[in-house]
């Protein structure tokens, strides 16, 4: 019985070995559920491209935007679990199983997440660079008395729920004006259709060091190193902290051997000085979780999104 045991044990290691060492035997496909040129999209792509070079095979990174990155998420956790479909999200999608009824797919049941890229300290606070307001106190105080418009990408996205979150502590009520992504967002705020936005640094600091746009306050912990002039969110709202995180996941029945050759591999792209050098720019925080780590972490980020909802009145449709 024992050398029974024994044999099944080391068969067992045997293949978890042999999968870990043939895969990737073909190209791999990463959906990504935001338009190119935005924030995630460029994170995929540049630890994709570091990703194709130490494995060996091509990260083909594909677009598929729609409703808060679900489109994509559904195809992925729909997909065979075998580790050549992956999806790559913000933290957008945490929040989407309390907004849509039908996912048509279990957010923390359906996924495994694999890594996460870094965490994202903060976001910028955005008016037009025309805009009278020059602060944040300045335009609370004008959103007292005025109607006051705010773009973001969708009903129920992290940066609705910013500006939700910014409107209950501020004791203000801007009005929500729902695009179909931060492009979207940005040009109605150019052209005066709305007069506020929160965004993530890596869209916009091209905009910022123009002049095109004025930042009101960042909302990380510290100052955002490109622009450690623009202020802290907290130093106006105390309890305003509020940050973000990118994060590979695949379908949930994916192995282990190739959830943790995945993991280490992402881990070992980060560290690479390009890949790092572009995160580092973008905000980005990198951690060293493992997969099961990774995994408590968003589980964690699923169930707090929930509370953040309820209190912004957003009911699922």
């Amino acid at each position: 019985m024992v050398r029974l045991f024994a044999s099944a044990g080391a068969l067992f290691w045997f293949t978890f070995a042999a999968l870990a060492q043939t895969y990737p035997a073909r190209p791999i496909h990463v959906l990504v559920g935001y338009a190119a040129g935005s924030g995630p999209d460029i994170q995929a792509r540049t630890v994709a491209q570091a990703l194709s070079n130490s494995l060996g095979q091509s990260f083909v990174v594909e677009n598929r935007p729609g409703a808060n990155g679900t489109v994509a998420a559904r195809a992925v956790a729909q997909a065979e679990p075998d580790g050549y479909m992956l999806l790559f999200s913000s933290s957008s999608i945490a929040p989407t199983p309390y907004i849509y009824k039908h996912l048509g797919y279990d957010l923390v049941g359906d996924l495994k997440p694999i890594a996460t890229i870094g965490e994202l300290d903060g976001v910028f606070m955005l008016v037009d660079a025309k805009s009278p307001i020059k602060s944040v106190p300045e335009l609370i105080e004008y959103a007292k008395s005025h109607r006051v418009l705010y773009g973001s990408p969708g009903v129920g996205n992290e940066l609705h729920l910013k500006a939700e979150l910014f409107n209950q502590q501020a004791g203000v009520k801007m009005v929500h004006v729902p695009y179909k992504g931060t492009s979207e967002v940005m040009i109605g705020l150019l052209s005066g259709a709305v007069q506020v936005m929160f965004v993530s640094p890596p869209s916009v600091m091209g905009l910022i060091r123009e002049g095109g746009v004025r930042a009101l306050a960042f909302t990380g912990s510290k100052p955002f190193p490109s622009f450690p002039d623009v202020p802290l969110m907290k130093q106006y709202l105390p309890q305003y902290v509020y940050g973000s995180w990118g994060m590979f996941f695949a379908p949930a029945k994916l192995s282990d051997a190739v959830l943790t050759k995945l993991n280490g591999a992402i881990h070992a792209a980060l560290l690479q000085p390009a890949v790092a050098e572009i995160m580092q720019r973008d905000g980005y925080m990198p951690d060293r979780r493992d997969a099961a780590e990774t995994a408590a972490f968003f589980r964690k980020q699923v169930q707090e999104t929930a509370e953040i909802v309820k209190a912004a009145g957003i009911e699922p449709n």
